[in-house]
């Protein structure tokens, strides 16, 4: 115990350093580096998206796309609705088959 008390005292005033290194070193590993793959994965995603894919957007809703343009979408959502959508907007692909 008391070599333990040693290392951090005899370090001054960077024993505190060591364990906020270690903090955050697991933070990004659990937490920043998912994140930051899922993200990527979503991108390419967005980016290989065509007319006829069904999407859903980031404020729920559920449209197929009609037309590809260079920053948006054309979705339709319902019968004759359609959306103009960001392509930011698209949280995912629905890929639910119907029965």
């Amino acid at each position: 115990m008391t070599a333990h008390l040693f290392l951090f005292q005899g370090a001054g005033g960077f024993g505190f350093l060591i364990p906020m290194i270690l903090v955050f070193g697991v933070f990004y590993l659990l937490l920043i580096r998912p994140q930051q793959r899922k993200q990527k994965q979503l991108q390419e995603t967005v980016s290989q998206l065509k007319a006829g894919d069904k999407v859903i957007t980031t404020g729920g809703i559920v449209g197929v796309i009609t037309a590809v343009r260079d920053t948006s979408f054309l979705i339709r959502s319902a019968e004759k609705t359609i959306l103009e959508i960001a392509r930011t907007a698209v949280a995912g692909v629905d890929s639910e088959e119907k029965k």
